[in-house]
C-alpha cells in the first residue's frame, strides 16, 4: 500500500479537526452526557470508521479494507477493556461525573500520542527485522494467558503504580477538586488538584494498554497507515462509550476471556507468519517453514467477531441468571 504524503496530511488534518471539535464541546459545557447523546456520538464515530473503510474498499480494494476493519474491531474491543480500568480510577479518586468527560478526553489524546510513537517504532522494527514477529507473537500469547487467569480487574485488585504513588507524595495537592482544573489556590498557595493525579493514572494506564494493542494490530496488518487510522477510529468515541455502557461493564464478565482468545489467536498468527518468512539460522536452517499456513484476513475477522459475540452473549446470559437468583433469594 503506497500512501502519499498528501493523503497522510489530509487524514491527520481531518482526524485532528474531529478531535478538536470534541474538545471544544467538552470545554464549553462540562456535563454527564445522557444515554441518547452518548448513543448518537458512538453511532457517529462507528459510522465514520465504516465510511472510512468503505473509502479504502473503493480506492485500494477489499483486502486493504478488510485489514482496516479487522484491525479497527480488534483495537475497539481492546479499548472497551480499557474502560474497566477507567471506571476503577474514576471511583478510586472520586472524580465528579460532570468532569469525567475531560479526564477521558485527555486520556484519549495521551493514548493517541503514545500509540503514534509505538506505531512508528513498531513499523521501523518490522521493516528491518522480520524476527520481531516472533517477539510480538510470544508477547501476545503471554498477555492472553495472563488475561485469562486474572479476568477483569476490580477495585480491590487495582494497585497504584510507582508514578501515581510518587505524585501523591511529592506534589503539593489540594484537599479536593476545583472543577476540572489541574491547579487551584488555597490559603494563598498555588496547589495541584487531585485531577492531575487522575490524569497521570489514566496516562500510565494508556501506556500499558498500548503495549498490548500495538503488537495485536501488527498481527493483522503491517501497513502503518492502516495501523494508525484503526487506532484513531477505535479511540474516538471511547469517551461517549464509557457513559453509554455505564453499568453494563459490570455485566461483561467474560469479555476478558474473549479478548484473551483474540490476543492468543493473533499471537499464533504472528508466529505462523514469522515461520513462513523465517530467516533465523537456528530455525529450519534459516529457510522458510513450508507447513506454516497463511491465515487469510476474512478468517481473522470471522474469529474475532465470533469470539467477541460469544463472550458478550455468554456474559449477558450469566449476568441475567445471577440477577434472577438474587431476586429469588430476596423474595424468600
Amino acid at each position: 500500500m503506497n500512501v502519499s504524503g498528501f493523503v497522510w496530511a489530509g487524514t491527520l488534518v481531518a482526524l485532528t479537526a474531529v478531535l478538536l471539535a470534541d474538545l471544544f464541546i467538552i470545554g464549553r459545557r462540562p456535563h454527564e452526557p445522557s444515554v441518547r447523546e452518548s448513543s448518537l456520538w458512538v453511532a457517529f464515530y462507528v459510522g465514520l470508521a465504516l465510511l472510512f473503510g468503505g473509502g479504502l474498499w473503493l480506492t485500494a480494494g477489499p483486502s486493504i479494507a478488510g485489514q482496516f476493519y479487522t484491525g479497527w474491531l480488534t483495537e475497539y474491543s481492546l479499548s472497551v477493556d480499557n474502560l474497566f480500568v477507567f471506571v476503577i480510577i474514576m471511583g478510586r479518586f472520586a472524580v465528579p461525573r460532570p468532569y469525567q468527560q475531560k479526564v477521558l478526553l485527555v486520556g484519549i489524546l495521551l493514548a493517541l500520542v503514545m500509540r503514534g510513537g509505538f506505531i512508528a517504532a513498531g513499523a521501523a522494527l518490522l521493516a528491518q527485522f522480520s524476527w520481531v514477529f516472533y517477539l510480538f507473537g510470544a508477547f501476545l500469547i503471554y498477555t492472553a494467558i495472563n488475561l485469562a487467569r486474572q479476568g477483569e480487574p476490580d477495585e480491590g485488585e487495582f494497585r497504584e503504580n510507582v508514578l501515581i504513588r510518587w505524585s501523591r507524595k511529592a506534589l503539593p495537592l489540594s484537599r479536593g477538586f476545583d472543577g476540572a482544573r489541574l491547579t487551584t489556590r488555597q490559603d494563598g498557595r498555588r496547589l495541584f488538584t487531585p485531577m492531575l493525579v487522575v490524569m497521570i493514572a489514566i496516562g500510565t494506564t494508556d501506556l500499558i494498554f498500548a503495549l498490548d494493542s500495538i503488537p495485536a494490530i501488527f498481527g493483522i496488518t503491517q501497513e502503518a497507515y492502516l495501523v494508525f487510522t484503526a487506532n484513531v477510529f477505535a479511540l474516538m468515541g471511547l469517551r461517549q462509550l464509557y457513559f453509554l455502557l455505564g453499568g453494563l461493564l459490570d455485566r461483561l464478565i467474560y469479555l476478558s476471556y474473549g479478548l484473551a482468545v483474540v490476543l492468543g489467536f493473533i499471537g499464533v498468527k504472528l508466529i505462523l507468519e514469522a515461520l513462513a518468512d523465517n530467516k533465523l539460522p537456528f530455525i529450519n536452517g534459516g529457510r522458510h517453514v513450508a507447513w506454516a499456513p497463511h491465515i487469510p484476513i476474512w478468517l481473522s475477522l470471522a474469529v474475532i467477531l465470533g469470539t467477541l459475540a460469544i463472550a458478550t452473549a455468554a456474559s449477558l446470559f450469566k449476568s441475567a441468571q445471577d440477577r434472577r437468583r438474587e431476586l429469588a433469594r430476596a423474595r424468600r
